[in-house]
């Protein structure tokens, strides 16, 4: 027996940035997201670009591939740092979205000190 259709789920890239980008935010070692290029720097002034900026997501045959632009704390492992946000981001996305991430790339845009200091 089947079931009957009743609709589709869309998931805009919108979305699929703001889960990246909160995701990246969250994760050890990261103290911030950087614009993707120079252009982007007034739009990030914007509220509503917070978590998707520094964030790229692009859909291709059935899978993601994302592109993360990151600011990491001064003093931290950089490749443990940038491994921890690929395996914690594609683990979340894959989870909540049930859409393969077939790459997650981390590009480390800057470092900064803590002011904990």
């Amino acid at each position: 027996m089947t079931e009957p259709y009743l609709g589709r789920i869309e998931i805009s890239t919108h979305a699929l940035q703001s889960m990246a980008g909160l995701v990246a935010l969250e994760s050890y070692g990261v103290v911030g997201m950087a614009p993707k290029d120079s252009r982007e720097y007034m739009a990030a002034l914007l509220p509503r670009a917070k978590f998707r900026r520094g964030v790229d997501v692009k859909y291709d045959a059935g899978q993601l591939v994302i592109d993360l632009f990151v600011i990491v704390e001064y003093g931290t492992r950089i490749s443990e740092v940038a491994q921890g946000i690929k395996n914690r981001v594609k683990y979340t996305v894959e989870r909540d979205t049930r859409i393969p991430v077939a790459q997650v790339n981390v590009h480390v845009r800057g470092l900064r000190v803590s002011n904990d200091a």
